[in-house]
């Protein structure tokens, strides 16, 4: 479970997040919606422990793990994931050994043995299956002249092989087509069951036509302002967030 409670955070002295109090169970996903500016992205790396945002109040706890208190790797080995909105190109670094990299990382913590590089490849290349990715994508560098798409399924990849217990996914539909859309979603509904939760922010309802939501939370002014079911949702992607925000103040 995540359970965040109170949390207040600022970038370069300005405060983004104004208590934040949220809670996602294991096994469900919880949908983060809200207008632009509202502090959504800032929540994401907050938790994923971005340089230049400062935690200035409140709590955050995995499984019951203080989650603050850890270093961004050991939020990673805890079984925290982010997918960036952005993926960012690693040039020079070989997809297939960062992968391989960070997957034998994750299984030392969890007292399994390391993947050599024939058993990786093979598990690798079952989980490329399933997300219709070519595999000669792990003979390029990382992201390096990757569409936007393959971009946002290479994060799924990674999640697919790390198996995070909850995974936040910060506007992943974001440029991407109906195909590589479906692609992704496809992989995050696969990774659904006891163990892993996720927490989708996104602008649009049309991710979560494919991620059905337990939850949806309309993000505002740096605070949860109110939440409801995947109805919540529609209701947005009809009526705008104007009607939604009047009710809450």
């Amino acid at each position: 479970m995540l359970r965040i409670e109170n949390l207040t955070a600022e970038i370069d002295g300005k405060e983004i997040l104004k208590g934040i109090t949220l809670e996602v169970p294991d096994g469900e996903v919880h949908a983060i919606m809200g207008p632009n500016g509202a502090g959504k992205s800032t929540l994401s790396y907050a938790l994923a422990g971005r340089e230049g945002y400062e935690i200035t109040g409140g709590s955050v706890t995995l499984n019951g793990q203080d989650l603050l208190e850890m270093e961004p790797e050991e939020r990673a080995a805890a079984g925290l994931f982010l997918a960036f909105q952005y993926p960012v190109e690693l040039p020079g670094v070989g997809n297939a050994n960062f992968l391989r990299t960070a997957l034998n990382a994750i299984r030392r913590t969890r007292g399994d043995a390391e993947l050599d590089a024939m058993q990786f490849l093979k598990v690798a290349r079952a989980r490329m299956k399933e997300l219709s990715m070519p595999e000669d994508m792990l003979k390029r560098g990382v992201n390096v002249g990757f569409s936007g798409g393959e971009k946002k399924r290479n994060e799924v990849l990674q999640m697919a092989l790390l198996q995070p217990k909850v995974a936040i996914m910060d506007e992943t539909d974001s440029g991407l087509d109906i195909d590589a859309l479906r692609i992704v979603a496809d992989g995050v509904n696969a990774l659904r069951g006891p163990g892993f939760s996720a927490l989708v922010i996104t602008h649009y309802q049309r991710l979560l036509n494919h991620i059905v939501p337990d939850r949806v939370h309309v993000l505002a002014d740096g605070r949860i302002v109110t939440s409801g079911g995947p109805e919540l949702a529609h209701r947005l992607e009809a009526e705008g967030y104007a009607g939604v925000l009047d009710e809450a103040a």
